[in-house]
């Protein structure tokens, strides 16, 4: 199957926060519907999205996964999450078993035998040599060259300003920085069209996504490229993979979605404070949403390539316009 991507190099230090708000520890990644959230705020600051629309930009993205390329000439290695109900093999070597479940991430090459096109063969036995290439979370396919550490992370020391009323005091805090080595970065894919998409790029790119983009964090660099992932044929399998934030469309959706024991996911609870001026000590509406690598039953074996909806967090206030939350999401085919 293939995907349009965007690849962001990040010019600047990239911090994203926790949602306990620990700052001394940043994220690795962003969530499709905080991506797609930042999107919609730059269009409007360019007059392309109206106060009454709807919140569709005529496409679903996923969330943001790594990406290793060292050289701009060089191939970049993308990674796609490891599922939730991923098959694991009873491994004689304890060690090795212990090795194999801190795999968070996959080459994208290896992923059509994570997703099952091979009808059910694993990458991961006794004898096989695929754990070797495992790098701390990430799984690697052989490569010709050695697969080198691709980010690193720095904490540093900031200073909090007192309020106005006195009553608070300079504290200090601790900010966890990530820096992408060579050309890595972050990636995500597109289904659908991508022209508000990029002019929304165009905007974002210099106010930086994440955390502390006052202070210059998460400016970054895009470049428009391609993906194909090898997974089994839409409509042929009784489980989805979702690779972006799922808000089911309704109670029955998401009955089915579940309808299964072999299902496995992690729920989040999406919503926090509105970032648009007056309105920025105002919450916006909460709703939980499933992560990317959730498994989802689709007994029906429907063959849709993407499945959820986009929800209004818009609060109960005299607010100028619409707080819009994308629970839509890319889905392959897997055979759990």
């Amino acid at each position: 199957m293939n995907f349009t991507i965007y690849k962001l190099h990040f010019t600047e230090p990239l911090h994203i926060n926790y949602m306990r708000g620990d700052t001394s520890i940043s994220q690795r990644t962003i969530q499709s519907d905080t991506l797609y959230a930042a999107l919609i705020s730059s269009l409007a600051k360019i007059g392309e999205m109206k106060a009454t629309a709807d919140g569709d930009l005529g496409c679903t993205i996923s969330s943001l996964f790594p990406y290793c390329q060292e050289l701009e000439e060089d191939e970049a290695t993308f990674f796609l999450p490891m599922p939730y109900q991923a098959r694991l093999p009873k491994l004689k070597d304890a060690s090795l078993a212990k090795k194999v479940k801190k795999v968070q991430w996959v080459d994208h090459t290896l992923y059509g035998r994570i997703l099952g096109e091979k009808h059910g063969e694993h990458i991961f036995d006794n004898d096989s040599d695929y754990i070797k290439n495992i790098w701390k979370s990430f799984l690697i396919a052989p490569k010709e060259k050695p697969f080198n550490d691709f980010f690193t992370s720095s904490v540093t020391v900031r200073t909090s300003i007192p309020d106005r009323t006195g009553n608070s005091h300079s504290m200090p805090f601790y900010v966890d920085r990530v820096f992408f080595k060579g050309h890595s970065g972050l990636y995500f894919l597109v289904d659908g069209k991508t022209d508000l998409i990029e002019k929304g790029l165009d905007v974002l790119k210099d106010e930086g996504v994440g955390t502390d983009r006052n202070v210059g964090y998460g400016a970054f660099e895009y470049e428009k490229d391609s993906i194909d992932i090898d997974c089994p044929t839409f409509g042929t399998t009784p489980f989805y993979l979702s690779l972006s934030v799922l808000i089911p469309e309704n109670e029955k959706q998401l009955t089915s979605l579940l309808d299964s024991e072999n299902v496995a996911y992690e729920l989040v609870r999406r919503g926090g404070w509105i970032t648009t001026y007056p309105y920025t000590t105002l919450r916006k509406n909460a709703i939980y949403a499933f992560l990317p690598g959730s498994v989802f039953s689709n007994k029906e074996k429907n063959d849709q390539k993407t499945i959820g909806r986009i929800v209004d967090l818009t609060p109960d206030m005299e607010i100028n316009h619409k707080i819009w939350r994308s629970g839509r999401s890319i889905v392959l085919p897997i055979i759990p």
